[in-house]
């Protein structure tokens, strides 16, 4: 994503929706699921495509478009584009994407309004929606039930006289979710808040509100992977969590960094990621089952405007609140932390949340750990199974892999056997393989030659050569 964001900056335009890691690719984003924050407005990154060039597993090349009626001919693939959007690639390989882009601004007006108890916060991420407040982006955190700030955004090429730029990119910068716990935790509840834009950092009825740089504000959670890079130092325990130690590790501590570790290491087998889009009225029983049975916090609150279905993305069952043909809303709910280290009880609780997700009238994102029978799974995802397999059938692709194939956890696999996965699970040995993997991989000369970063000149980063 950083890549396409500096290429669309370099002509004042912006995508609609920026996944927030600078490393997740635009195909993979139509082929999965990517909801940021402005899904609000612009719903899943793949609802601002226009088209896609795919190649279908026997070897034919088509361009797909969204709609039918396109004289270069891709609108006859409507089908195949509807389906292999969210399809984890099942329909074929996505090699070229046509995309809708906005007008791009300097800096975001950022407001950090701080709630007081989890209803709050869920009330005042549908306020901050609506349209007359005029944000392009909204999102929450929740450091716990009685700390939330919901986080509004919007784009300005004003910036006040005398406003200090709040950066997240460089090596002594702060990360992004600690900066905004700082900023609010002395800071009384906003409700009732101001409709009045505050400058600054400034503080007024419970919000803060300071100007960060476009990009900037994109990636801000790149630095620490939200919060999910502190499990590092969980690990590697006898390094203190300061702010000396994450500027000196930074190079470890950005997201394309941090994943290959957390993979490389056989650590994600016992860390929890769940991605749950919930009905509005059903979050706040969610949060409260994650804060009794699993303790984990903080947890990411992002608004989602979703599609009617039947998709694999998250989306309202039948009789949830869609309006027409225009889908609904969802609140996104992040669950990202440590399971317990026993293997049996870690699955049990994967189970145990898919199935409180399902009573709630939720559904999960498909990247995230999947325990579910094949079929608890097509129970959950198949309401256009017949559809997607006549797809299949259609397009040759009954030799790729299922969605469910491809997104199963296999319990039993035979790569949890043997001395070296055994040897991975011995402190620090899975770690240092980890961190091995992220330096072969060089992905750290990523961020340093990334041109979004801001300059303090003015200008993004480092200026490209002809």
């Amino acid at each position: 994503m950083d890549r396409l964001v500096e290429s669309t900056l370099a002509h004042g335009l912006v995508p609609p929706v920026v996944m927030e890691f600078p490393g997740i690719t635009a195909g993979g984003g139509f082929a999965g699921t990517a909801g940021e924050s402005s899904s609000f407005k612009h719903g899943y990154f793949d609802e601002n495509v226009a088209g896609v060039e795919i190649v279908l597993p026997d070897g034919e090349v088509v361009f797909a478009r969204r709609e039918r009626g396109d004289d270069d001919g891709g609108g006859k693939y409507e089908d195949l584009f509807r389906g292999a959007a969210g399809a984890l690639g099942t329909l074929g390989v996505a090699t070229l994407l046509e995309m809708r882009l906005i007008e791009a601004k300097r800096f975001v007006r950022a407001t950090y309004r701080r709630t007081s108890s989890v209803a709050e916060a869920v009330r005042v991420v549908r306020e901050e929606c609506k349209e007359e407040r005029g944000n392009d982006y909204v999102d929450g955190i929740l450091f716990s039930k009685d700390h939330g700030v919901i986080v509004s955004g919007q784009m300005t090429d004003e910036l006040p006289e005398g406003q200090k730029v709040q950066t997240f990119s460089r090596a002594w910068d702060p990360w992004f979710y600690m900066h905004v716990r700082d900023l609010t935790k002395g800071l009384p509840s906003s409700s009732p808040a101001s409709n009045s834009a505050t400058t600054s950092p400034s503080s007024t009825e419970g919000t803060v509100t300071e100007y960060i740089p476009l990009a900037e504000y994109l990636f801000r959670y790149d630095r620490g992977g939200f919060w999910v890079g502190q499990a590092a130092f969980d690990y590697f325990w006898p390094v203190p969590f300061t702010r000396f130690f994450r500027w000196f590790l930074d190079d470890f501590l950005h997201t394309r960094m941090l994943y290959r570790a957390l993979h490389g290491s056989g650590e994600s087998a016992r860390f929890i990621v769940q991605d749950v889009g919930m009905p509005y009225e059903s979050a706040e029983p969610f949060i409260d089952y994650v804060s009794e049975n699993l303790g984990i916090w903080p947890l990411w609150l992002c608004p989602l405007k979703t599609p009617r279905g039947p998709t694999f993305h998250p989306h309202l069952r039948e009789g949830g609140n869609q309006e027409g043909s225009k889908g609904g809303e969802m609140l996104n709910i992040g669950v990202w932390g440590w399971g317990p280290k026993d293997r049996d009880a870690f699955v049990r609780v994967n189970r145990d949340l898919e199935r409180r997700v399902d009573e709630l009238g939720g559904m999960k994102w498909l990247y995230a750990h999947t325990y579910y029978s094949e079929p608890e799974f097509w129970r959950a995802y198949g309401g256009h199974r017949a559809e997607y397999e006549a797809l299949r059938q259609k397009y040759h692709a009954t030799t790729l892999p299922s969605v469910y194939d491809k997104v199963r956890v296999k319990v039993d696999s035979a790569d949890d056997k043997g001395w070296k996965p055994w040897l991975k699970r011995l402190w620090p040995v899975g770690g240092l393989v980890g961190i091995w993997k992220g330096i072969r991989s060089r992905d750290y000369m990523l961020h340093y030659n990334a041109t979004w970063k801001w300059r303090d000149d003015g200008k993004p980063g480092k200026e490209k050569s002809a």
